[in-house]
């Protein structure tokens, strides 16, 4: 059953579909889920609860991995490159190197939930961007910014191995 709440009331039944319509992210702020609420197949696709489990689920990611962020850039800057001893130094400039690589990783990561979250208040979330047909529940719990159906997936692989492969003839 859809339970909808504004303002701290929790509604169900007409006034919920009525909620239901709205548009954007006041949608998702006026939808309250339960705790053990999981997405299922018996369910309509990228209904309302779906929608706004994935975009709980999106947002909490995202907060963890800028949480991160912060502790690898804080790390970097209470390591000191200035070690005395050169060996130290270089181990030091090493795991520098490993750091900012991480960071450029979690970066990207970054852009990759923006994207899903813009996605998801379009009306976009969860269908394959190649073929435009759902993409799985379990794909899309295991990999939140999933883009495209497995299929298209291995198909999209396929393509850049056979690509990559020509141009090192």
């Amino acid at each position: 059953m859809l339970a909808v709440a504004v303002q701290g009331v929790i509604w169900e039944g007409t006034l919920a579909t009525a909620l239901n319509g709205l548009n954007g992210k006041e949608k998702f702020d006026a939808i309250v889920l339960e705790d053990d609420y999981r997405p299922s197949d018996d369910e309509e696709f990228m209904n309302p609860m779906q929608q706004a489990y994935f975009l709980k689920k999106l947002k909490n990611w995202k907060e963890s991995v800028v949480e991160e962020s912060r502790a690898t850039m804080a790390q970097l800057q209470n390591d000191s490159l200035r070690e005395p001893d050169l060996a130290d130094r270089a181990s030091s400039e090493t795991d520098w190197s490993l750091e900012l690589r991480t960071r450029d990783r979690q970066r990207k990561l970054i852009a990759k939930i923006d994207s899903a979250i813009r996605r998801l208040y379009e009306g976009e979330y969860g269908y394959c961007e190649v073929t435009g047909d759902p993409i799985a529940l379990q794909r899309l719990e295991a990999r939140p910014i999933a883009t495209m159906t497995i299929e298209a997936q291995e198909k999209h692989e396929r393509t850049e191995r056979v690509s990559r492969d020509e141009r090192t003839d």
